[in-house]
């Protein structure tokens, strides 16, 4: 009797073994260790279906009296009431709403403490809408990546009944429509729930939101999925609630002809035979995106020996069914030539596309 007692014991005992050992395994799948560029080791944390990682980063808003609010993917807040958030972690990154760092706003604050990472915004109002992120840092050594694992977003309303659309600091707006890519009127909302439609000026008419075509997101504006010429024109939006409906500012929509790319460049001398005394202009001209900035480099024969008169503009110019261009020119003036002023005048045109670089010769009579 005693031995089949103590097989049953060591029977038991194993059978514990075994499942402690296959809990332990378990457990270590959930943090799986990953090893990142540089060598080193970093635990990570499964991903939640709503885009939170693992509790240490998670962003969350201070209440009153201590009490703390996990935010989810959109919250609407009061504006006036000052505005808590926390992240934890002992290093953390933020982003926010553009204009606060463009107006080198002092209502926003963030201060790192060693476990977590707070922003406050001071009397919050509706221009303040839109989305507030944190995530961590993960350093190796002196350099350091932001950690997509443990990352958090909430789009952020400040509703104001007396303010529907997030306020504007320009009274009219220029929306460029490329065929290639969808374009957004962004006459963003700060109550997701108001009826919002889109309007031409003239001829005045409502256009209507499709799924296909066109879709309103209130964090967005009007997305036109398609742009064409006959999308052209002054439009502006109106919201709607229970009290008296209110209309945005106004967006002039304009169609592009040209295509992302390098700068198209087209140098010209005038006159291109010239006299010793004579004077010379050479332009350089780029054919380009309406919103997309040309910085010219100039190289010729008499650069460090001889003044020069450099001169940059541009202009929006119709080029024909309603098609829009920026042109940028670049005019370097030679007055008085002299001998070392003849030979190859270069232009580099660059932008945040590329670069392309094209050339002339100046001959004498």
């Amino acid at each position: 009797m005693n031995l089949w007692a103590v097989l049953c014991l060591t029977l038991l005992v194993v059978e514990l073994q075994n499942g402690a050992c296959q809990q332990v395994k378990r457990r270590k799948d959930i943090g799986e260790n990953r090893i990142r560029p540089g060598g080193k080791r970093v635990k990570v944390w499964p991903t939640l279906k709503d885009g939170r990682g693992r509790g240490h980063s998670l962003l969350t808003q201070v209440l009153d009296k201590g009490r703390f609010l996990r935010l989810g993917q959109s919250t609407i807040l009061t504006p006036g009431r000052n505005m808590e958030l926390r992240c934890k972690g002992s290093k953390i990154g933020w982003s926010y709403p553009t204009y606060l760092d463009t107006f080198n706003n002092s209502r926003l604050s963030i201060k790192q403490s060693d476990k977590y990472s707070q922003l406050i915004l001071t009397s919050p109002s509706a221009a303040d809408t839109g989305a507030y992120s944190c995530w961590v840092i993960v350093c190796d050594g002196t350099e350091c990546e932001k950690d997509h694992d443990r990352a958090y977003v909430s789009y952020i309303y400040f509703k104001d009944k007396d303010n529907l659309f997030v306020p504007s600091t320009m009274h009219f707006e220029i929306v460029y429509l490329r065929p290639d890519q969808p374009a957004v009127v962004p006459c963003r909302v700060t109550e997701p729930q108001a009826k919002t439609s889109l309007h031409r000026e003239v001829p005045p008419v409502e256009i209507t939101a499709n799924m296909t075509q066109m879709a309103y997101d209130p964090t967005k504006g009007f997305i036109l999925q398609n742009p064409r010429p006959e999308h052209q024109g002054v439009f502006y939006c109106k919201a709607e609630t229970t009290d008296t409906p209110q209309i945005s500012t106004k967006y002039q929509l304009l169609y592009v002809e040209v295509p992302s790319g390098p700068p198209f460049v087209s140098l010209e001398a005038s006159p291109h035979s010239v006299r010793g005394g004579d004077n010379v202009n050479v332009t350089c001209t780029v054919l380009g995106e309406p919103d997309v900035d040309v910085s010219f480099t100039w190289t010729y024969p008499g650069q460090g020996s001889r003044p020069v008169h450099i001169q940059t503009s541009w202009r929006l110019v119709n080029r024909g069914m309603g098609y829009t261009t920026r042109v940028t020119q670049s005019i370097l003036t030679v007055e008085d030539m002299e001998t070392i002023d003849f030979g190859e005048y270069m232009c580099k045109a660059k932008s945040q596309h590329g670069e392309t670089i094209v050339a002339t010769t100046i001959i004498s009579k």
